[in-house]
């Protein structure tokens, strides 16, 4: 089990953010964010205000982009903010990032799958790509952007075309699977959610999203009817919010949280802190997927250790041989969106 090489951090993430504000500025990062006026990049830019660890922060979009900066630069935090708006603009915001968020596109509305989303977001997430390419080649890049399983290879494919790849500087920030695998195993156990931890591997949709909870600290143990429930549950708690908000939109405020926990955590790795561990789906040759996502070790390269994927339990076997035939189609349907242009 990974967490027997490396120990994730037991603090919660508010401990996390207070320790942040003890860290000094002159040694942390620039960060951008695209997508920074949506419904996740606003409380995501929020939280990457509230941090020491971000020294600079840039944000772009397509509208509004100046007023979220002014608002944000009212803030009493050492963070700088700019914000760029428009497709002149890009380039400029992204120029000298080391970490770059994107959570530009539009969200999932009632009836929709992540896959519904794909033509408007993937051209999204590829002209930002190009823009990253020429400006922040060395950018540590986490893409949120859905399908993010089709995303992530259309951002790996555009730096591959620039001549710029680094398959351990992109990663697709499936944070959220977690969060909500330790929010609802707490759940069901009366644990502090805070001290929960479950890996989740795979992919960031339906069945391609697998809850080790076989490998969950601390240990717990459920009966078949009720463990095939919760691991159903995590898989679709996206539409589990999009049916709750009623055509309002999708996960906004938990994946900003989300975002901001994977953030920081590649800020604290470029920092050179050590034991920085979380999953995210990234390339890999652990499965026959091309791109996967298990616990990773990060450093300030980027990925420092693929911890692959464990002692699976059989149901989590049988869950991993049903998600690699999606897996692989989601990934052929980004590579393709590329490739064809």
């Amino acid at each position: 089990m990974f967490s027997r090489l490396v120990k994730p951090a037991k603090t919660s993430f508010i401990k996390s953010c207070a320790k942040n504000f003890r860290t000094s500025s002159y040694e942390n990062a620039k960060v951008a964010v695209c997508g920074a006026s949506g419904g996740i990049g606003q409380p995501l830019s929020l939280l990457l205000k509230e941090s020491s660890l971000v020294t600079e922060l840039s944000l772009y979009d397509i509208v509004h982009t100046p007023g979220v900066a002014a608002d944000l630069s009212h803030i009493n935090t050492v963070a700088r903010v700019k914000g760029f708006v428009g497709p002149d603009q890009i380039r400029d915001a992204l120029k000298g990032a080391e970490v770059i968020i994107i959570p530009a596109g539009v969200p999932r509305k009632p009836g929709m799958t992540r896959d519904d989303l794909f033509n408007t977001n993937a051209s999204i997430v590829r002209d930002i790509a190009q823009a990253a390419a020429e400006v922040a080649p060395k950018a540590l890049v986490g893409i949120i952007s859905n399908p993010v399983n089709s995303t992530v290879p259309i951002a790996s494919e555009v730096f591959q075309k620039a001549g710029v790849y680094d398959p351990n500087r992109i990663f697709g920030v499936s944070t959220l699977d977690v969060v909500r695998a330790n929010a609802f195993i707490a759940e069901a156990k009366g644990l502090d959610p805070a001290k929960v931890n479950v890996p989740v591997i795979g992919g960031h949709s339906g069945v391609t999203i697998i809850p080790l909870i076989s490998q969950a600290e601390p240990k717990v143990d459920f009966p078949k009817d009720q463990l095939k429930a919760l691991t159903e549950r995590i898989q679709e708690a996206g539409t589990e919010v999009v049916k709750a908000k009623a055509g309002a939109g999708s996960a906004t405020l938990s994946m900003a949280y989300a975002g901001a926990r994977f953030a920081f955590a590649l800020c604290r790795a470029l920092k050179g802190e050590s034991n920085i561990v979380e999953c995210a789906y990234v390339r890999s040759n652990v499965t026959e997927a091309k791109y996967f996502s298990t616990p990773l070790l990060l450093g300030p390269n980027g990925i420092q250790k693929n911890l692959g994927l464990g002692k699976l339990s059989d149901y989590e076997t049988e869950l991993l041989k049903a998600a690699i035939p999606e897996l692989k189609k989601n990934i052929a349907k980004g590579e393709e969106f590329v490739n064809k242009k």
